[in-house]
């Protein structure tokens, strides 16, 4: 992995100016993390100065839930899930390129489960060579609060099965701090998300004030819930928050930080990536064939983008629709 040399405003926790391609040990000058598993990671706390960060977000009134034709409007269905991956690598590649080119940064957010295997292909040529992976930065719509070398850790699951085989810059991949709790972690990543706003690494939406991610992955669980919103949880209509955490969350582990709909909804561009027989019926009610009583219940229906959203499903997923 590439070596990462940058410079930030005193009062946050930065990784050493020179990372090897192995495990390393990090320095954190704040905080210690009581792992024996460093992989590269960048978790930032940053001074009380930027508290006044938070006039970026002005809240504008909420934006309806999703209609059922918005949702369906593009629908991939893949006979295999190697077919999904090879188009999921095109659309991730070409919206790279793009960005690259427009902002000189390309701002991606991941999310756990099945979605990071469905990356394989990113990982084969002719995209491990012709990306342009230090303009990536990478960010995680949710995370469980565990260290980072838990079995449950987003963050483990992505850097064992992809960002340890790409050479993105240490400096732009964007862990939680663990060392904190389920609240002071959200709060500590949404203060490094306003500052990466500020200094216009991440883009702005103009209709909402909310930060714009470049491209969204997003997977789905059989309940229908993304990130870490399930059905029913009263963190469903946080609309002011950019992050907020959960302890009490349905499926383990109980505490969680977790992107708010208005911050998933302001992406540029969404890819919801649901692939397997366990997504068939909320594949079904999310897009409009279930009965009108159940009718947008699910959290994966209150996912409308600013811009365009687009499913990857294989034959499975899509066997009820």
């Amino acid at each position: 992995m590439a070596s990462a040399s940058f410079s930030l405003p005193s009062g946050l926790s930065t990784l050493s100016s020179s990372l090897p391609t192995s495990h390393p040990k990090l320095s954190f000058p704040l905080h210690s993390l009581s792992v024996t598993f460093n992989p590269p990671a960048f978790s930032l706390s940053l001074p009380p100065i930027f508290s006044g960060l938070s006039r970026l977000h002005t809240p504008k009134n909420h934006r309806p839930l999703a209609s059922l034709t918005d949702m369906a409007s593009d629908k991939r269905v893949f006979d295999s899930g190697d077919d999904l991956a090879v188009s999921l690598a095109k659309y991730t590649a070409d919206l790279s390129e793009h960005f690259a080119n427009k902002r000189g940064a390309f701002t991606v957010v991941l999310s756990g489960g099945s979605l990071i295997k469905c990356l394989r292909k990113l990982l084969e040529p002719p995209y491990v060579d012709s990306i342009e992976w230090s303009k990536w930065h990478v960010f995680w719509v949710d995370e469980r609060v565990v260290p980072k070398d838990h079995v449950d850790s987003n963050y483990k699951l992505a850097y064992d099965g992809f960002l340890s085989q790409v050479p993105i810059l240490p400096g732009h991949v964007y862990a939680i701090n663990d060392a904190l709790s389920a609240e002071g972690a959200a709060e500590d990543y949404e203060t490094c998300l306003k500052h990466l706003v500020n200094t216009k690494v991440v883009d702005v939406s103009a209709a909402s004030g909310f930060p714009k991610f470049d491209l969204m992955l997003l997977g789905m669980g059989p309940d229908g819930h993304v990130a870490s919103l399930f059905p029913g949880h009263p963190l469903l209509n946080e609309n002011q928050k950019w992050v907020t955490f959960i302890k009490d969350s349905p499926k383990p582990p109980p505490e969680r930080i977790t992107f708010t709909f208005p911050v998933i909804n302001s992406s540029a561009y969404i890819a919801l990536v649901a692939p397997g027989a366990s997504k068939a019926d909320a594949v079904y009610t999310a897009l409009g064939g279930g009965s009108s009583q159940n009718a947008e219940t699910l959290p994966v229906q209150r996912v409308s983008p600013e811009g365009e959203l687009t499913w990857f499903l294989d034959k499975d997923a899509a066997s009820k629709l």
